[in-house]
């Protein structure tokens, strides 16, 4: 006798619609502004300035608190929740079911800010992040089940957790399991397929999905690698690299020619290196992507680097440096002229650097140009020039053209073989500001690459005003932050740089805000060299990186590992973290 299955037509065919949490009445309901002044959240004086900005801008009172830094998110949420008569729910810590998401379609979820939770016996639970608005409890009412209970959340943490929990790709997804079914071996590729002009094929809409999730993962990098049996594919997060899906071996052809079909790069060729980019839309914002191949043993490789135009630009005061630091910097990046160098290794943020640096210096009565690979930020007041081989523009031509042009400020993306590296000098000597990126693993070896290239010591040391060597960390998830006694290596790497003894360690745990890696977006970690009369001469002498560095820290700079440690010492990273990313001698 067949056992008799749970009918779910209970749940989700409701005969009327749904009930929704009820809230406070309109007229019932206290003002904001009460709400958070009985919560001693906010004092009168500030209530009334915030308010008079309110009747200027026509903004919401609580986007005017929360934009001034009087108010948090989650302080905000807790006073509508407490206005409204709604519960409130930490969706760092909540994980939603797989029936629950069944119930609320991801374009609904999306357009709404809908969060579903729970749903046990066609009662709902839901998070969302504007419990008054009509559309919104509108929508929950359309919902196929009984009832709504509605909790308050942070739109923040209710966008984190619709990226999270509401993927377009998964070891679950239809598309790959079909894949895993139907993989056969194939020798050769129908180009109409990868193209696009064999319909909606699965590879394309495989390798659209994979983009889009990684974007939605803040990934920086997309790492498609065949290995024995199967094809592996990787984000890069935070610095750090993730497996999120395998796919069989092949589909690692398919997906590949795909890829630098969009790059515009030769499918035909697989045993060659190629480079090639391409742009997307992905949920409305402009997604630059730069693309390299390799072969392998096992295949071809592709890499992706993502560079997501709708990122907000830093300010040089918002990149992290201590207030030592920073001062020092701004007396070398406001001189008239010479060279700045940003130094680390590839992914440490150089680039952002440069563009902070630039957004500090420009003004309308300067000329400032720029030739880079590719442009990711468009200044709309700064004249930028991209790289483009098949043209033949390359730095070393593009800076040329540049100093055709009557230029004050110069910025080169990065400084890659000696002919680019002299004429940077050489326009630095000649009464410009240039700032360019270096491959080196501190301040005082980036000055021994421009000698490598071959560049004389007397023009860098005469050139070179100052070097910024930078790497990033990751800071500690805020979410699930918890102390923990470090090993007797990390003590002693801690102590050896220096840092501050205290009594708590603390590192992340793991939670649903961090994808349980206990850290969650990353911090800069600098030391800026700035080139005295001493440094200048050690430079001509030939002296070793190790005394120059050590005169620099004699003047005043504090060194990457210095700062790594200050980190530690007041709960922003772990010693493991810096061990990992900060070269420290």
């Amino acid at each position: 006798m067949k056992r008799r299955q749970p009918k779910q037509e209970v749940v989700f065919a409701p005969p009327v619609a749904a009930e929704v949490t009820p809230m406070i009445s309109r007229d019932e309901r206290m003002r904001l502004g009460d709400v958070l002044i009985s919560e001693q959240a906010l004092s009168p004086e500030q209530l009334a300035a915030a308010l008079n900005l309110q009747m200027e801008s026509g903004r919401q009172l609580g986007s005017i608190l929360v934009d001034q830094g009087l108010l948090d998110s989650r302080a905000l949420t807790r006073a509508l929740a407490t206005q409204l008569g709604l519960p409130t729910v930490d969706l760092r810590r909540e994980r939603p079911t797989d029936e629950a998401l069944a119930a609320v379609p991801e374009p609904l979820a999306r357009e709404f800010n809908i969060v579903p939770l729970r749903l046990i016996e066609g009662v709902l639970d839901v998070a969302v992040a504007d419990g008054s608005s009509p559309a919104v409890r509108e929508a929950l009412a359309s919902l196929p089940v009984h009832s709504v209970n509605v909790y308050l959340a942070p739109p923040g943490d209710v966008s984190i957790a619709l990226n999270t929990y509401y993927r377009v790709l998964s070891v679950g997804d239809d598309s790959v399991k079909n894949l895993w079914a139907s993989a056969t071996p194939r020798i050769e590729i129908e180009p109409a397929i990868v193209a696009g002009t064999g319909g909606d094929a699965p590879i394309i809409r495989l390798v659209d999905k994979i983009i889009t999730q990684g974007l939605r993962d803040r990934a920086s990098d997309i790492h498609v690698e065949p290995t024995d049996g199967r094809v592996r594919i990787r984000y890069r997060i935070d610095g750090a690299l993730r497996e999120v899906l395998d796919l069989p071996a092949s589909t690692g052809p398919e997906v590949v020619s795909r890829i630098k079909i969009l790059a515009e790069m030769d499918i035909v060729e697989r045993r060659r290196s190629q480079d090639g980019q391409f742009t997307m839309m992905i949920d409305g914002s402009g997604v630059d992507i730069r693309v390299a191949t390799g072969a392998t043993i096992f295949g071809e490789t592709a890499v992706l680097r993502l560079l997501d135009k709708s990122r907000s630009m830093k300010q040089l005061a918002e990149l992290g440096m201590p207030t030592a630091t920073h001062d020092r910097y701004l007396r070398i990046v406001h001189k008239p002229y010479g060279m700045i160098l940003c130094s680390g290794p590839t992914g440490s943020g150089k680039t952002t650097t440069l563009y902070a640096t630039l957004a500090e210096i420009s003004r309308t009565d300067l000329n400032v140009m720029t030739i880079e690979d590719p442009v990711e930020y468009v200044f709309p007041a700064v004249n930028q020039m991209q790289i483009n081989l098949q043209a033949d523009v390359t730095f070393a031509g593009g800076l040329k053209s540049i100093l055709r042009q009557d230029p004050d400020v110069i910025l080169v993306g990065e400084i890659r073989d000696q002919e680019t590296a002299r004429i940077a000098v050489q326009s630095a000597l000649t009464g410009h500001m240039v700032m360019s990126s270096l491959h080196a693993t501190d301040a005082s070896s980036a000055l021994y690459r421009l000698l490598d290239m071959g560049i004389e010591p007397f023009l860098v040391s005469s050139s070179i005003v100052g070097i910024v060597g930078q790497r990033l960390v990751r800071q500690i998830c805020p979410s699930c932050t918890s102390p923990y006694e470090p090993t007797p290596s990390d003590m002693f790497a801690y102590q050896r740089l220096g840092g501050q003894p205290k009594e708590k360690y603390f590192r992340g745990t793991g939670c649903n805000y961090c994808s349980d890696t206990g850290y969650r977006d990353r911090v800069g970690v600098y030391e800026v060299l700035e080139v005295t009369d001493e440094i200048r001469q050690l430079i001509v002498d030939r002296a070793t990186p190790h005394e120059v560095r050590e005169v620099a820290r004699q003047q005043g700079m504090r060194t990457m590992g210095t700062e790594a440690m200050a980190l530690v010492a007041n709960d922003v990273t772990t010693i493991d973290e810096v061990i990992r990313n900060v070269y420290v001698s």
